[in-house]
């Protein structure tokens, strides 16, 4: 039987090493993906975060819709959580470096934690934070395998490995392939989790947008033939002129996650994430 749902052992152990760090840390920093800001919450978070302050990071602010973005960090300024949004390869640190500096202890330096799910940006924000390449920082999820200790400047900061929450139903784990968060390969193959992209894109009215660059004719309710025309324009292409699914497949999920398909939010604070089999 497929899997529906991606969750190697380092995770358990990173989970395990975060909930023994909850008595040493100050803040709780989560990283999010500004395209699916609750998609990507934290199974850590939650928990930690009733005795700690949680503080929101949206990541990614470059490649998400700029109006929804805002509607987001108001969202979460009504519920009352500290709710920053950085482009992180360019990011403007001072007012939240600030803001951070006031809860410094008298007596030692602020402790931070960093969390959130693979692939949204957390060792990128740390290298940032601290001001050089402290940890690794690539694409595939699962990269930082460990917890470990950086200095900042008047702060220390625990990095974390991306965890997924193990009990999140298998359409949130395609969700997190699409913004390559979960393993695509593993939980039900690249064509078939670009078919639900796909028809997920068209209930949010959001299919057109995401393809108007390629220049493709789509055909509404029919998302097959959709990825077919999309691997036709992009030349997946198997022997005899048919059409590599699978590869159309890969491509159109890493050009999404990659924002290629310009600024695309997926869910919205009145209108979560929902897949098209459960909004029927």
């Amino acid at each position: 039987m497929a899997r529906t749902v991606w969750y190697p052992g380092h995770m358990a152990k990173g989970l395990k090493q975060l909930r023994a760090l909850s008595e040493k840390i100050d803040i709780v920093i989560e990283i999010r993906d500004a395209r699916a800001p609750e998609v990507t919450a934290s199974a850590f978070s939650s928990g930690i975060a009733k005795f700690k302050p949680l503080w929101v990071i949206l990541s990614k602010k470059d490649l998400a819709d700029d109006k929804a973005t805002k509607d987001w960090l108001s969202h979460y300024k009504k519920k009352g959580i500290n709710a920053w949004a950085f482009n992180l390869r360019r990011p403007s640190f001072g007012g939240f470096l600030r803001a951070l500096s006031k809860l410094r202890p008298s007596y030692r330096e602020l402790r931070l934690v960093v969390v959130g799910v693979p692939n949204v940006g957390k060792s990128l924000f740390l290298n940032q934070l601290v001001g050089k390449k402290a940890s690794p920082v690539g694409g595939v999820p699962g990269i930082t395998r460990g917890v470990s200790w950086y200095k900042g400047k008047g702060f220390m900061v625990a990095d974390s490995p991306g965890i997924v929450d193990p009990k999140a139903g298998a359409a949130v784990h395609r969700c997190l392939a699409w913004l390559a968060g979960s393993r695509s390969d593993v939980i039900g193959g690249y064509h078939n989790i670009a078919l639900d992209f796909l028809a997920y894109l068209e209930e949010r009215n959001l299919l057109k947008v995401a393809l108007a660059s390629w220049d493709i004719e789509i055909t509404e309710g029919e998302p097959e033939k959709v990825l077919e025309s999309i691997g036709k324009r992009l030349g997946c292409l198997a022997p005899g002129g048919s059409v590599d699914m699978e590869r159309a497949g890969k491509l159109l999920l890493d050009s999404f996650s990659a924002g290629k398909l310009g600024k695309i939010t997926l869910e919205l604070p009145e209108q979560p994430f929902c897949s098209p089999e459960e909004g029927k």
